[in-house]
């Protein structure tokens, strides 16, 4: 089992409005906060952002380089799943795959793929 995921990230402001979001609609609740991070808990998995001092410049995250592709999140029902899609464009993430929405990841397989302003993925997967 995880314990927690670490994102470091090059606007926390932006993050703490794009994943805060998220998260919080998947169940998360607030769990810390500091000068340059934020993160959200569900039993004992965490999920951070942080606005790292140490964090290099760079042009962004790249999901098609090697490391991190996406995180994917169960997200209730197809129901939910389709409410959470609708809602994501006003709360800074871009519906990927759209014309194939939502069995991108095959004809069994219901799910919404997004991507934020900052290059992340996720995938939020109706239950079966």
């Amino acid at each position: 089992m995880l314990h927690h995921i670490e994102l470091w990230v090059p606007d926390l402001a932006r993050a703490v409005h794009e994943w805060g979001w998220l998260l919080g609609r998947l169940g998360y609740e607030p769990y810390q906060e500091w000068d340059r991070g934020r993160s959200w808990r569900q039993g004992t998995l965490y999920v951070v952002v942080e606005e790292s001092p140490a964090l290099r410049a760079a042009t962004g995250h790249d999901r098609l380089r090697p490391g991190l592709n996406h995180l994917a999140f169960h997200a209730g029902s197809r129901a939910q799943v389709d409410a959470l899609a609708r809602e994501a464009p006003s709360h800074g993430w871009t519906p990927l795959f759209p014309d194939r929405y939502p069995h991108a990841g095959g004809p069994d397989h219901y799910a919404a793929y997004l991507e934020n302003t900052d290059g992340f993925e996720t995938e939020l997967v109706a239950g079966v």
